[in-house]
This record gives C-alpha cells, structure tokens and sequence, in this order.
C-alpha cells in the first residue's frame, strides 16, 4: 500500500512519507499560530482519505471544511506539487460529513447522560470532589430504579428526588448534602445557557456514522463544526474526550491492520489536559496506550509539545514540528523539549532550524520500517488538493445534502425516561394521597346528610309520624282551649250561682 506522502527533505532531497501501517501508532502536529498546521492536518487527512481510512476532526477556525471542496489550484500550488514529487496533483474535494453540537453548521451531535457518564459530566459541570461523588450516587440511584438518564430534564429530574429522600439515600448510598444538590443544578443550568442542552438526548451518535468509506473507496471525513465550541473549553474537550472513549470501549480488538480502520484528529489538544485531574490525565493515557489496538489512530495538535504530558507524547510515534518562535523563557524551554523528541540527524542543528522555519516547513519524523523513527527531516510540506480555507454557506449546504447519514440526525426524539417516569409517579401518589381525604368528605358529607334528615324528621314530621312542631302546636291547642274553656265554665257557673244569691 501506498505510503501517504508528507513533504520532501529539504536537506537531503528525499520524500518524507507516513507509512499506513504505522498510522494507528498516534502522532503530534504543533506549532505556532500561522506556521501551517491547519494546512498539514488537511493533507494528512486528505492522505488517509485516499487510502479508504475515516478520519474525524474538529474545524476550530472554519478553514477546515475546503476538505470538501476542490481548491482553486494555480501555478504555484502546482509547481510546488512537482517540485515535491506528488503524482496526478489535481485540484479536488474530498468526500464529507458536517457535524455540529449546536445543530447549525451541521447533524447535531448527541449522546445521553448514561453514555457520558459521571466521570466526564462532571469535568463539563466542573464539580469539586464532594459534588462528584453526589453525582455518582445520582447515576448508581437511577440505575437501581430502572431509571433511564437520557437528557438534562432526566438528571435534573433525579437530583430533585435525591433533594426529597435526601435522609434515605444517605443512609444507604453516602452522605448527601442540599448543598452538593443545589452546586449540580446551578452548574446545569450554566451548561445549559451555553448549548449542553442540545447535546444531550436522542437520536445519539452511532460509531459506524463517523467510519464510513464512500461509494468511491475514499474514507468519510467528519468534520465537527468547533468555531463556537471552542469557546466552552471543557465541553470541547469533553465531548472529544466521550467520542474517543467511546470508540474504545466499543471497537473490538483487531491488532496491526495495513492501515488504521479511523484517525482521531484532536486540535487544540492542550484544552484536554488544563486543569485535568490526575485520575482523568491517567484514563487518557490508557486509551491512547490501548485504542491502538482496536485500529484507531489519534493526532494531536497543539502549538507547544508540551501541552501534551510527557506521559502521552511518548507514545505519539509520528511527528509535524512547525517553527516555534522563541521569544519567552516558556518559548525557549518548548524548543528544547521539542527539539529533544526527534532522533536526531547530524546534518541538522534542530534548535536552530524550529525558530527559523518558514511558512509550510516544518520538523517530521515518522515511524519506518519496523516501528524505528526515521532521523529528522526538515521538511517542504505537500499542499492539500483542497480548498485552504473557509466555504459559503451555500457551499456547506449542498455538501449536507448529500449527506450519507440522511436526516437521520436531525430531528430529536424524546422518549419515556426518567423525567416522565418521576412524573407520572408523583402524579399517581398525589392522586393516591388525595384518594382517602375525597372518601372522608363524602362519608361526612353522607352522615352530615343523615343526620340533618333525622332532624328535619323530628321537627316537621313524617307521614307515619308527628313532628315536635305538629305535637307541640297541638299540645298549645288544645291547652288554650281548655284554658279559655275552663274560664267560660267558671263564667257560666258563677252567673248561675251569683243568680241565685
């Protein structure tokens, strides 16, 4: 298989290639800012595409997506091609798909909670221990109630009912503190006025989507739309961070393959490790040390060597040093270290040569026969077949419309999960609660019945029976009368009687 075609040696007249075999053993491209890189990340990938190999990278200033359209060519890109020695240069587009965490510039990219797990959420919140550790109960509750974490409603959902049975899951899962509760969802709610909220849901992404070869036998190169991602630092890192654990964790193991089955370009690499905690800085070296072989080939790009800890770079066997301008202490230092990760190569003073690089040049060693790094070259960078630099909108538009992936993206879907699970119970238990107090209200209101109809009985009556008023309105009848009868007996019986006297 054809080696991918880098550059030439200026120093000793000779191509500078990558060979595929080797492109699953990692590599590093730095350099300051306007030295070239974005311009040798597109020739790498625009190689690896060539070879049929996925490749899936960030575009931070928007040039990175004229991969999908065929440069302007011109005779100086020409000249320069023959002068390398790249066969057949002709201008032309490689095959692409947009990817856009906010859903604009491209397929929205989403995972759930579950998937990203507590680990990584909890960088992108960025909790201190104790609240980590509160939201590992979260997920370890949602687990043991069948509870499904799928989006931030889901989450905010639990944290409220950890908020309710604070006491019981202390008492069986850890210390809980309202204080803890109450940090999780402020930091939700910041994640959410920054975009998280559209990242989280379904549909999520399917690996297969970011490793297809196109119908010509070129690799799919996923660009992942980053101009306004970049500016939330931990959820970039973050969400580049899931995708490559997520290849991990799913890729099976396949060995040394001709050629890598995906590359993994990280740019603006050191946003992974400011401020990492050590235990996550020791999750990314596993997966660096070990998704090699699942096929993965992942690059960093950075502008200091050293972004990158010392532990990782040791493993990154293929390296791009554009020129490093040494005009600080920090600059100087990142010379040196930069200067003492290549072989060396006796016909190059390499300390002077990085300060004194121009445009398109840089520092390449790559790994040759038998996994042994070639000496340092510096190197005459190919220029990419592509356009370098930004598209129109309408440009991105018609490439999206031909999308492989369809509209299968698009559209959320929002499904039964924790959230609408939570409310249905409470809704059941409140209709339960309030069950006994309705039957209470309707015996009283049967007895305050009953009781009144009794009343209502023994003061008018009924048809088998007198009332008090009935009886005691003749009881006063027949009193008057015999009252007013007596008093006429005694008027009659005293005129009789008063006669006779």
């Amino acid at each position: 298989m054809d080696p991918i075609l880098l550059g030439k040696g200026v120093t000793d007249d000779i191509a500078v290639t990558l060979l595929p075999r080797f492109g699953n053993r990692h590599g590093l491209v730095a350099g300051a800012t306007g030295t070239g890189k974005t311009v040798t990340l597109m020739t790498l990938a625009e190689g690896f595409s060539r070879l049929g190999v996925p490749v899936f990278l960030a575009d931070v200033k928007g040039d990175v997506a004229g991969l999908a359209v065929a440069g302007d060519g011109g005779e100086k890109l020409a000249q320069r091609a023959a002068d390398i020695g790249v066969a057949d240069y002709a201008a032309a587009a490689s095959p692409v798909v947009f990817w856009d965490l906010y859903g604009k510039l491209g397929h929205p990219v989403r995972t759930t909670v579950s998937e990203m797990g507590p680990t990584l959420l909890s960088r992108i919140l960025e909790l201190n221990d104790t609240q980590s550790g509160v939201l590992d109960i979260v997920f370890k509750l949602a687990d043991d109630r069948g509870l499904l974490l799928l989006d931030l409603d889901d989450l905010r959902a639990l944290l409220n009912l950890v908020a309710e049975e604070r006491k019981d899951i202390s008492t069986e899962y850890g210390l809980v503190s309202a204080q803890s509760v109450a940090a999780i969802q402020r930091s939700l709610l910041r994640l959410s006025q920054d975009g998280g909220e559209a990242f989280f849901g379904e549909p999520a992404l399917e690996l297969a989507d970011i490793m297809r070869v196109n119908h010509d036998g070129r690799g799919v190169i996923g660009i992942l739309a980053a101009a306004q991602l970049i500016l939330k630092p931990r959820l970039y890192s973050t969400f580049l961070l899931w995708l490559l654990s997520e290849l991990f964790e799913q890729l099976p193991e396949v060995g040394d393959l001709e050629k890598p089955k995906l590359v993994f370009i990280f740019d603006e690499a050191h946003l992974l490790f400011d401020d990492a905690p050590p235990a996550l800085v020791q999750r990314i070296e596993q997966v660096v040390r070990l998704i090699r072989s699942k096929g993965v080939g992942v690059y960093f790009c950075s502008q200091f060597p050293d972004d990158v800890p010392g532990n990782i770079l040791g493993q990154l066997g293929n390296r791009v040093q554009h020129a490093l301008r040494a005009f600080t202490p920090r600059d100087q230092k990142a010379v040196k270290t930069a200067a003492e990760t290549f072989v060396q190569n006796p016909k190059l003073d390499v300390v002077a040569t990085l300060s004194q690089l121009g445009t398109g040049e840089a520092l390449v060693s790559t790994l040759q026969d038998k996994g042994i790094p070639s000496p340092v070259q510096k190197t005459l960078i190919a220029p990419p077949r592509c356009r370098m630099g930004s598209i129109t909108d309408a440009e991105r538009a018609q490439v999206r419309a031909g999308s492989p992936v369809g509209t299968r993206y698009d559209a959320a879907v929002n499904r039964e999960s924790a959230a609408e699970l939570l409310a249905q119970r409470a809704e059941k238990a409140v209709e339960k609660a309030d069950a006994p107090k309705a039957r209470s209200r309707e015996q009283d209101d049967s007895q305050e019945g009953g009781f009144g109809q009794s009343i209502k009985d023994a003061i008018f009556g009924t048809k088998r029976r007198q009332g008090m008023i009935e009886t005691m309105a003749k009881q006063t009848t027949r009193t008057v009368g015999t009252k007013l009868g007596n008093q006429i007996v005694r008027g009659i019986l005293g005129g009789i009687f008063g006669g006779k006297r």
